[in-house]
Parts: structure tokens; C-alpha cells; sequence
């Protein structure tokens, strides 16, 4: 039987889980022989909301005993951490696959811990790379042990940077602006949805809308209370009156609003009699939900302005970057020094295009990999948006970029110019400057 692939024999945790035959596997020695002099531990623990099955390697990739299972919770943790101590190693390096939030106690459980300290190292590991890791074996049994000694050698791989103390800072307000954005993806999703109720029920609106935002307070009044009939039968100043109103007396023109109102209501479709009250019902709900979420996000991004004033960093000194785009960014990244350059942090992001080629062959067309993080990716383009309408610099190169190709002009500008801001993110936050119009970076 080979020591370093092995089934789980029984479910109880703490116990030994007996090894299992793996053809084509590397022999690196048996279980259990401890070298007394050991510099180097590489644990990997495979994580799951109910349990964690830890397997130990050293320097040599010989297992040192054979996985173990323990329960994901505080005693399970310390006896991990007991685990762990026994070998006696002057340096102890654990993995983890960074996947959901069921390893974020253990890891901040072994980063604290007093038995581990100024000698534990705990890398959060990407599941793509222990996957791609993976397919360099012959045969790949998958099982909870098999995935811990495949962690473990990944990190005595190397080339991986471990988990700083210094993103915990910004761990709050990752929760927060993460929220934020899930909230933004509901927001877009009932909007959608009130999109087909509108044409519907006022078949014209959404293309020949008197107002700026289809979604503002006083179109959705309009929308929710009224239907095409109601708008002509209406008295003209009575309708000014309720546009008035419902806009909290900030319309610029609320007469002429009311006149066009009227004149796209003549030529809208005549819903179906039977479709009026569902329609009318539903419509009404989803823009209940619209004003719901809207509220939500500006209560949100109250609490995330509040807690990037605790964390350093010079991102809102940048006209056009508000505190919740520099949260967001400053969030995802945590701590800059785990980036050599800029080109790291873009690709980290997912904005890097493949490259094709092959022999005298090399493509001009280049896809965004899109495979980096995507809520840091989401932040970017979004500050980036902004920048093209408050930084001159930013708007001259989107331009620039608008005006090279006749196809997806604004989204591929806008992601260019993400691309381009990156480069002014990790110079400001690397060299922890304020920002400065006339600095090229």
C-alpha cells in the first residue's frame, strides 16, 4: 500500500484513515518516519464545512504519517495545531484551497494560534492551480486525502505566496463591498425584469422616456400607479403635480415632462384587459424590490465609507474614485507587497488577454482571460467608467482606444482603460503616495 494516496476507512474523526494502493505514484518513504531534525513541514488540509483532513510531508515529499480527519470546528483546530507542534519542525507551512468561507476560522485559528507563532506559514491556494497540479499524475483517485497530499505538495512546489496578517485589516470591508456587489447583481436582475413588465404595460416607455433615469423615483411612480389611459385622461396640471411630487421638486422641467408623457401614452399599445391586473401587480412588486435594494446599497455604502477610513490607503485622493470604488479595490487586493508589478496584479484581476501563436503564426485577436478575481475585475472597470468622466487623462485615452475599432467600442476601451488604471493603483498604494494630476506614470 502507498503511503501518500489513501481512502478514509471510517468517519470518526481524529482517526487514522488507512492507505490505499496507488499505481505510478512516487515512493518517498514510509509513514511515520519523523526526521528529529526537521526544518521544513508541508501540510495540506482539505477543507469542507464539516470536516478537514490534514496530511504532513517534509522537505523530501515523504509522508510522515499517515491523513488524518478532524472536525471543522475549534477542537478539531487545536488538534490540528497539537498535530502539527508534535513534529517539532523550525518551520511549518499549511495549505488550504481558498474555496468559500470554510477554511477562513482554521486559518485565522492556526495565524494566531501561540504554539505556531513566528514559524507557521498558511497559504490560501487557488483550486485551479491544485487542479492543474493535479493533472500531472498518471491517476488521480479522487478522495479527502488524496486532495490534503496534493496541497501539501503544491506548497513544497513552491512559488506561492503565504496568507499576511495585513489582509485581515481589510477583511471587514471585503464582506462589505463583496455585499455591495451581490446587491448591484439583484438590483440589475429585477431591473431586467421590469423592463419586459414596462413593455407591457406602457409599450414605448423605455424608448421615448420624458426622464434621464427610467428608474428614478418619479418615472417609477409613473410606472407603478398609472397606465397609458390614466396619462391622457389625466388633467395636464394635475400630472405636473404628481411628477412634481414624486420627484422631490428637483425636475428641471416637469410641465414639458408631463406633455411628452402624455403624447408617447397616445401612441403605447392597449394592454390586453385580461393581462392588466397581473401585469399591473407584478410590475408594482418588482419596483418595490428596486427601491428596496437601491436603499440597501446606499445604507452600504454609508457603513463601507465608514470603514475604509480605518485601513491606509491614497486611492480616493483620485478625482472620480469615490470611497466605495477605493474600498473595493483596496479590499480585494489587501496587501500590495504580495504583488511584484503591475502586470501581476493585473492578471490577478483578469485583465490580460491570451496570446495565440505558433511558429511564423501570431494572432491579432485577443480574448480577456477573465479568469482572475472578479470582484477586484468589477471594481476596476467601474472606477474606470468613472475616470473616463472626471479625469482628462483617463477620458483622452478611453477616446483613444473608442475610436481604434468600429465593434464593442465602449467595452473594450473601458476594460483597456481598467488596464491602464491598474498600473496607477499599484504605484500609489505600493509607494503609499496621494495621487497627482501632472504625474505620468
Amino acid at each position: 500500500m502507498h503511503p501518500y494516496f489513501s481512502k478514509e476507512s471510517s468517519h470518526r474523526f481524529g482517526e487514522v484513515v488507512d492507505p490505499l494502493s496507488f499505481r505510478g505514484a512516487p515512493q518517498f518513504g514510509q509513514p511515520g518516519e519523523v526526521n528529529p531534525m526537521l526544518t521544513k513541514l508541508y501540510a495540506g488540509i482539505d477543507i469542507s464545512a464539516t470536516d478537514a483532513t490534514l496530511c504532513c510531508l517534509d522537505p523530501d515529499g515523504k509522508q510522515l504519517k499517515p491523513s488524518q480527519s478532524f472536525e471543522n470546528n475549534l477542537t478539531g483546530a487545536a488538534q490540528i495545531v497539537d498535530t502539527l507542534v508534535d513534529f517539532k519542525a523550525k518551520e511549518i507551512h499549511v495549505g488550504l484551497e481558498s474555496t468559500s468561507v470554510y477554511g477562513a476560522h482554521l486559518r485565522d485559528f492556526l495565524l494566531t494560534s501561540p504554539l505556531l507563532q513566528d514559524r507557521c506559514f498558511v497559504y490560501e491556494i487557488n483550486p485551479a492551480l491544485v487542479n492543474g497540479f493535479k493533472r500531472s499524475f498518471p491517476k488521480k483517485p479522487k478522495t479527502d486525502s488524496v486532495d490534503a497530499w496534493l496541497i501539501a505538495e503544491r506548497i513544497r512546489f513552491g512559488h506561492l505566496r503565504p496568507f499576511s496578517e495585513k489582509r485581515l485589516t481589510t477583511q471587514p470591508l471585503l464582506q462589505l463591498t463583496r455585499y455591495r456587489l451581490h446587491l448591484i447583481e439583484l438590483l440589475t436582475i429585477e431591473q431586467n425584469r421590469a423592463c419586459n413588465l414596462i413593455f407591457l404595460k406602457f409599450s414605448n416607455y423605455m424608448k421615448n422616456s420624458p426622464f434621464s433615469n427610467s428608474f428614478g423615483k418619479a418615472s417609477l411612480a409613473v410606472l407603478g400607479e398609472l397606465f397609458p389611459d390614466d396619462l391622457i385622461n389625466m388633467d395636464l396640471e394635475q400630472l405636473v403635480s404628481f411628477i412634481t411630487q414624486n420627484g422631490n421638486n428637483r425636475l428641471r422641467d416637469p410641465q414639458n415632462m408631463a406633455k411628452e408623457l402624455k403624447t408617447i401614452a397616445r401612441n403605447a399599445y392597449r394592454l390586453n384587459p385580461k393581462m392588466k391586473d397581473s401585469v399591473h401587480l407584478t410590475l408594482a412588486m418588482t419596483i418595490q424590490n428596486i427601491e428596496y435594494f437601491k436603499n440597501q446599497v446606499k445604507r452600504l455604502d454609508k457603513l463601507i465609507a465608514r470603514e475604509l477610513k480605518t485601513i491606509p490607503q491614497t486611492l480616493d485622493t483620485i478625482p472620480g474614485i469615490g470611497p466605495v470604488f477605493a474600498a473595493g479595490i483596496t479590499a480585494e487586493i489587501g496587501d500590495i507587497s504580495r504583488f511584484d508589478n503591475e502586470a501581476s496584479l493585473a492578471q490577478y484581476a483578469g485583465l490580460t488577454w491570451s496570446r495565440y501563436q505558433s511558429g511564423n503564426f501570431d494572432a491579432e485577436e485577443r480574448r480577456l482571460t477573465k479568469t482572475g478575481n472578479r470582484y477586484l475585475r468589477y471594481y476596476l472597470v467601474e472606477a474606470a467608467n468613472s475616470l473616463r468622466v472626471h479625469n482628462e487623462e483617463y477620458k483622452a485615452y478611453y477616446y483613444a482606444k473608442y475610436n481604434e475599432v468600429n465593434k464593442h467600442q465602449h467595452k473594450r476601451a473601458l476594460v483597456l482603460t481598467a488596464r491602464k488604471f491598474v498600473r496607477l493603483v499599484f504605484a500609489l498604494l505600493s509607494k503609499g503616495q496621494i495621487y497627482k494630476q501632472e504625474v505620468k506614470l
